[in-house]
């Protein structure tokens, strides 16, 4: 059984749906003691309620993939992106785009790719297309966060807020030394998750596969010495 707790980002939003469940059931009993029936239904809606949001803020323990030639995945999720691409906010050159679908049932952590220096990051207020429509990755709130390694080799990764994704959170700034597979950021109730790597990358995952954040390797550096 996989160890897991509470990751911080859901302490304010727990407590709210507490006190909201606290608050439904005692009117309820109150002011509708007759219908027992009602009142069950109300308890075993606040219980599946109760469960939904603990499950979008879940912390499960993992043991964490690493290696200087390997790009780990960023999020939990399906990918549902390979292509090569221009990438034209920072880097503005071809890449291959990964991406990486986050449902509201996957934990919703965002993790670092590689380790190395933050050398660009910058936050982008949007719109929410749903985070499969094209437009969400340059329309949508986002944040760009550009890393490179201690061989010089950048990768661009950015989170993509969609429809139900209201929130993006991130812990790095630019200047930063961050460590593969520690948390880079945090999206509230799903969405997407873009990496932009060199060309010539090998790329460890297809259209579909189902992958874990901090765990799967998406792909590796090709003469990463």
């Amino acid at each position: 059984m996989t160890k897991m707790t509470l990751h911080k980002e859901g302490t304010t939003t727990i407590a709210l749906t507490i006190l909201f469940i606290f608050v439904l059931n005692a009117l309820v009993q109150f002011f509708l003691p007759q219908y027992t029936w009602f009142r069950w239904l109300i308890y075993l809606l606040s219980a599946g309620l109760f469960g939904i949001v603990v499950q979008f803020f879940r912390k499960p323990y993992i043991n964490p993939t690493t290696g200087d030639n390997l790009v780990i995945c960023p999020a939990d999720g399906k990918v549902v992106v390979i292509e090569e691409t221009e990438e034209t906010e920072c880097l503005k050159d071809r890449r291959i785009q990964v991406s990486i679908f986050m449902s509201p049932l996957n934990v919703h952590i965002n993790r670092n790719p590689i380790s190395g220096v933050v050398k660009y990051f910058k936050y982008h207020p949007g719109k929410y297309l749903f985070a499969w429509n094209p437009k969400s990755s340059t329309e949508n709130e986002r944040t760009t966060v550009l890393v490179e390694n201690r061989q010089g080799v950048p990768v661009l990764f950015r989170q993509i807020a969609g429809a139900l994704a209201r929130r993006i959170v991130w812990y790095v700034k630019e200047g930063d030394q961050v460590k593969q597979t520690e948390e880079f950021g945090f999206i509230k109730f799903g969405s997407r998750v873009d990496v932009f790597l060199p060309l010539g990358t090998k790329v460890n995952v297809k259209l579909g596969d189902t992958v874990k954040g901090g765990i799967s390797v998406l792909a590796e550096f090709k003469n990463n010495k």
